[in-house]
């Protein structure tokens, strides 16, 4: 009789290799006894591709890139800034697009913005290029509330505005685009 197939005669699989270091956009992390960490973050810093990544001891970071976040909390009819940005040194143009929330626990009651808007800097001083524009979702207690996008100095600030008697916290997420 004949036999069909390849006959093994290793003692079981191989292992694959195990790799000695990973190399990221910015440094070189190394596993430790194998193990590699691998966190998710984000910056502000400007990055077209939107991701990158770091690596550094035994821990690779993976970046979420043109990020912006905050949050605020407003006693009454009063404003919070609740993300500033420095434009930078640059002189360009950025692209923003913000979404903002805000609840009120007393009433209760909630609201979401989804802003779009953008600015200018010289380098100096930033501008807000024309009108901003929202998609607006208020409870009726929170009708009164408002959202602003301003420039101050060389900075663009997404702002809150309040409800008298009302404690309301905000939070929101921002990402641009700049081209210079």
């Amino acid at each position: 009789m004949s036999q069909a197939g390849i006959i093994n005669t290793s003692s079981g699989p191989v292992p694959p290799a195990v790799p000695t270091q990973f190399t990221t956009d910015s440094g070189v992390a190394v596993p430790v006894a194998n193990n590699l960490n691998i966190f998710g973050n984000d910056t502000t810093a400007n990055n077209t591709n939107g991701i990158t990544t770091t690596g550094s001891g035994s821990t690779v970071t993976v970046l979420l890139t043109n990020r912006l976040q905050g949050t605020g909390t407003t006693g009454g009819a009063i404003a919070v800034d609740v993300i500033t940005f420095p434009l930078g040194a640059t002189p360009g143009t950025y692209k923003f697009h913000f979404e903002m929330a805000a609840f009120d626990s007393s009433t209760p009651s909630g609201l979401g913005y989804s802003i779009e808007a953008s600015a200018r800097t010289t380098g100096a001083a930033a501008t807000v290029i024309s009108t901003p524009d929202a998609d607006e979702d208020e409870d009726v207690a929170l009708a009164l509330a408002d959202w602003f996008v301003v420039a101050s100095g060389n900075n663009i600030i997404l702002r809150g505005l309040g409800v008298a008697g009302l404690t309301m916290n905000w939070s929101a997420v921002g990402y641009y685009v700049f081209v210079s």
